[in-house]
């Protein structure tokens, strides 16, 4: 692995495109002319800048594969990312774009599996067995170790060994009663992956904290509540509470105690074969810098590694340092119509991917209620009673449309529905519903008279 001999700073090692802006594919130009260059002009650009001579280079290729394998893949693709040329970084132009590069062929390319990544510049950071592996495998030959892979939990259930739980994934979700698109639950999740860090912000009732534990057990492949943690921000919840702290032990002395999230940290440090999830409820209830504290830098998916570990503010001891491992994914929720929370800062916004959650009626909301015993008749009407609110909210200057209010307001179970179904719509409209108006046009109790009308009318 490529080190500063000075410091014995372990350094990335870089994977690379040569395929790229409308180009043909440059790795034999590349090689004869010593160089690797840059083919976007708006991307990539800092990550080329912070290349360094005698930091390790490969040019890759990825691609998905169905046949031809070395293992038995079940019929199912499989990502691969073929390895064309290894080599030494000897010169950075600093403007984001060239390199002067000692190239060596691979010939033939080696071919890697699974564990891949499609974007032109990938940062591969040493200190976790995945990245260890592949920069082994890339620089030293080594063999990769296929089975290990095949078995980890995303992975396990399409191409693996073991007997594993019920796989969880998507079409899990959808099963369950979410109503979103396919496709945009392939993006949040794919977000999330990526980012390591997601929050999933909304009006009430757009069933947020519900998704975010369903996303969590899709991340994992499998529900596993010893991998899913759930935790609620609060005004008076502190660093001392959540990272580590002094407390009091039985003999009434303080004593230096690691909070939830470090316990978490740690356990999935001992088992980086599977993910763990970390969702926090109304993550800006609390105020998220003050209870975080470093790990607000150390979350960026890129600094997810020993070389960029911190000193905490309550150290064990002068040579303690704490990185996050890579594994570990935090998944928060926001109300964005409660007055009563402060902003969130851009420090956090930074480091967090935002999905925003709308009420969302439609098909498959009707037909998840249908199942649940409402007349079809009678959950058009208030799909358009429901949709009219939210239209009269969104238009309100006092309000906006993150005071809409959500689906699951009015989702039913199959224990909720009696047999008098207009009933059970009057008493939401009741006793969920208009107390929320209340609150939104606490000044204006005509409007509130006036939208509850609308609801009911004629029922």
């Amino acid at each position: 692995m490529t080190s500063n001999p000075e410091s014995g700073e372990k350094r990335p090692v870089w994977f690379v495109g040569a395929s790229f802006g409308g180009w043909d594919n440059q790795t034999d130009r590349f090689i004869e002319e010593g160089v690797w260059e840059n083919g976007h002009t708006d991307k990539y650009l800092g990550r080329v800048k912070s290349m360094q001579p005698g930091d390790k280079i490969a040019i890759k290729a990825t691609f998905n594969r169905k046949h031809n394998l070395p293992f038995d893949n079940r019929g199912y693709r499989v990502a691969v990312m073929a390895i064309r040329a290894t080599g030494t970084i000897v010169e950075n132009k600093g403007d984001g774009q060239n390199l002067i590069v000692k190239w060596e062929r691979v010939k033939p390319q080696r071919e890697w599996y699974f564990y891949t990544y499609q974007g032109t510049v990938w940062k591969v950071e040493p200190g976790w067995w995945r990245t260890d592996q592949l920069i082994r495998f890339t620089f030293e030959d080594e063999k990769q170790d296929i089975d290990r892979f095949r078995n980890l939990p995303f992975w396990r259930d399409r191409f693996g060994d073991e007997v594993a739980p019920p796989s969880y994934t998507i079409d899990s979700i959808i099963d369950d009663g979410c109503f979103l698109e396919k496709s945009k639950l392939e993006l949040i999740l794919d977000r999330l992956r990526s980012k390591q860090n997601l929050i999933l912000q909304g009006p009430p009732g757009t069933g947020k904290t519900w998704l975010a534990k369903k996303l969590a057990y899709a991340l994992i492949g499998y529900k596993d509540d010893s991998r899913v943690h759930r935790f609620q921000f609060h005004p008076n919840m502190s660093y001392e509470d959540f990272i580590r702290g002094y407390r009091p032990n039985q003999d009434g002395r303080l004593e230096l105690v690691d909070g939830p999230f470090l316990e978490i940290c740690e356990n999935a440090r001992k088992d980086l074969d599977g993910d763990y999830a970390i969702v926090i409820e109304e993550i800006n209830r609390g105020n998220p810098a003050q209870i975080l504290g470093e790990m607000l830098t150390l979350l960026e998916a890129d600094k997810r590694n020993p070389g960029e570990a911190l000193k905490l503010a309550y150290p064990r001891s002068s040579s303690e340092r704490f990185h996050i491992p890579p594994n570990v994914h935090v998944i928060g929720t926001m109300n964005v119509a409660d007055r009563s929370i402060a902003m969130v800062d851009l420090a956090l916004r930074r480091r967090f991917a935002f999905v925003d959650l709308d009420p969302t009626f439609g098909p498959a909301w009707r037909d998840w209620a249908s199942a649940c015993g409402v007349d079809d008749d009678l959950l058009g009407d208030i799909e358009a009673r429901m949709t009219a609110l939210n239209e009269t909210i969104a238009a309100d200057r006092s309000l906006g449309p993150q005071f809409r209010i959500g689906h699951s307001v009015v989702t039913p179970t199959t224990e909720e529905v009696s047999e008098d179904q207009i009933e059970w719509f009057k008493q939401k409209v009741e006793t969920e519903i208009t107390p929320l108006l209340d609150e939104y046009w606490f000044d204006n109790a005509s409007a509130v008279e006036s939208a509850k009308s609308a609801l009911l009318v004629g029922l």
